[in-house]
């Protein structure tokens, strides 16, 4: 029987079902971060309840670590560095993997995963991100989960999940000049809603797939829970093997033959039948960026925004205007901006700034824009300088900082400012995300770019 990407990964973890669509599953990899990492190991302590193979569990410094240099434990978050603290001392005890604040693999859960090759083809992994569906890119099944849910990973290896539907999400044809994965999202989202994904497990496909990189992969990926997906996930080709060749936790020696040999059966069957199908033309996607309050809410970025459709939510589409203060009609490129932020695990590996840098290499960043470039790992930071990317950075007048988080969500420590209008590479955009009050449009990098050194909402075509 013909079977999707994701039955074959599912029937190979799976321990028990119960016939109500229910299941144990069994988790090969699982993430902690600060935020909450403490709070699941002194849970489990408490309860005289030991780590079960703690070495398949790993725990980063990212969610509320300061980014600032020289930032040892600072935080700007209150209490944040108990927090720090609390899960350094409960990881050491649990003897679990740590990439600790000045450690040099640190980073972002999402980019330091791959990059480590700890998420590899056909593996589960779950962490309490929303965003953990990122590392489907490789060929994983990979979902955000809470602190109890972690709880019970941890002390059994397994966890209870409802099977999702499938849904495939072919992009048809090649991308245009000055198109990215994160313009491919959007406009996806902008097409079908927020809500479009919701109850499926997303397989992303087609020639346009099949031709970006790794980490644009990843950036597909990482917002398929904007589309309220249970995850996404990408068949793992031979860029996929060549990535993983070499790298810390990726296999070794005769095991690597193996390991390829069964990521090389990892794709959805000919004939094999989802339960939901979209199909997107990739000659309809150009740079694109949010308007208002939800993903949802993009188009073109030479657009204007839209006139309110009659079966949308207008109470919340006019609530959704008034706070980013437009109005129909409004042409994105004339809205002035007050800050740009580079980072976040959507967009900021080594090829976000690449592509950045290019925007950015001999230009300035106009006045009255704070500008801000927060690298996913302290891994991509030392490239991006190795390679003069960060002389570039700072340079144009970016802040350069160490990796993190950091405003990609507001937690009560840094953040942009009341009514401050952002260009933001980042996955969310609802009210005061990035601060109180803060008026965040979500864009590719190089978008972000072009509008810190135009000062306006910019056309990055304009500027590569």
């Amino acid at each position: 029987m013909a079977r999707t990407l994701f039955e074959k990964i599912w029937s190979n973890h799976l321990v028990q079902s119960f016939g109500d669509n229910d299941a144990l599953i069994y988790i090969d990899r699982i993430f902690l971060h600060e935020r909450t990492g403490s709070i699941s190991l002194e849970s489990m302590a408490n309860d005289n309840r030991k780590v079960v193979c703690p070495e398949q569990v790993f725990c980063t410094m990212d969610h509320i670590v300061d980014t600032f240099p020289g930032r040892k434990d600072k935080t700007t978050v209150p209490n944040g560095e108990n927090f720090i603290i609390a899960t350094r001392d409960a990881c050491k005890k649990a003897k679990i993997n740590l990439f600790d604040v000045n450690d040099p693999l640190q980073g972002i859960v999402h980019v330091i995963s791959p990059e480590l090759g700890i998420v590899q083809p056909g593996c589960t992994l779950v962490c309490p991100d929303s965003h953990t569906c990122s590392q489907g890119a490789l060929g994983a099944l990979a979902w955000g989960i809470g602190s109890s849910e972690a709880e019970h990973a941890l002390a059994t290896k397994t966890l209870r999940v409802s099977k999702p539907k499938t849904m495939r999400i072919d992009y048809k044809g090649t991308l245009g000049f000055g198109v990215t994965a994160k313009d491919m999202i959007l406009h996806l989202i902008s097409q079908h809603g927020a809500a479009g994904g919701a109850g499926y497990v997303i397989e992303f496909y087609g020639n346009a797939v099949s031709d970006l990189d790794i980490e644009a992969r990843l950036t597909l990926c990482n917002m398929a829970v904007e589309f309220s997906a249970f995850s996404g996930m990408i068949a793992p080709d031979d860029k996929v093997i060549n990535y993983l060749k070499g790298k810390s936790y990726a296999p070794k020696e005769n095991s690597w033959e193996r390991a390829v040999e069964f990521w090389q059966s990892l794709y959805s069957d000919k004939n094999a039948v989802f339960d939901a199908y979209i199909e997107v033309d990739c000659q309809q996607i150009g740079p694109t960026i949010t308007w208002g309050t939800s993903p949802q809410h993009a188009c073109l970025i030479n657009g204007v925004v839209p006139n309110i459709d009659p079966k949308d939510d207008i109470i919340a589409v006019n609530k959704a205007m008034k706070y980013m203060g437009v109005v129909p009609g409004t042409k994105l490129t004339d809205l002035s901006i007050d800050g740009a932020f580079i980072g976040s695990c959507t967009n900021s590996r080594i090829s976000d700034l690449r592509l950045a840098a290019k925007v950015l290499k001999g230009r300035k960043v106009a006045s009255g824009v704070r500008a801000i470039c927060v690298p996913g790992s302290s891994s991509v930071k030392r490239q991006a300088e190795l390679e003069g990317l960060a002389q570039i950075f700072i340079a144009a007048g970016f802040e350069w900082r160490e990796s993190g988080c950091s405003m990609c969500f507001n937690a009560g420590g840094e953040s942009f400012g009341y009514r401050e209008r952002v260009v933001t590479s980042t996955n969310r955009n609802f009210e005061s995300r990035q601060g109180f009050g803060t008026r965040s449009h979500l864009a590719s990098p190089i978008v972000v770019a072009a509008s810190a050194i135009a000062g306006y909402i910019a056309d990055p075509r304009d500027y590569l």
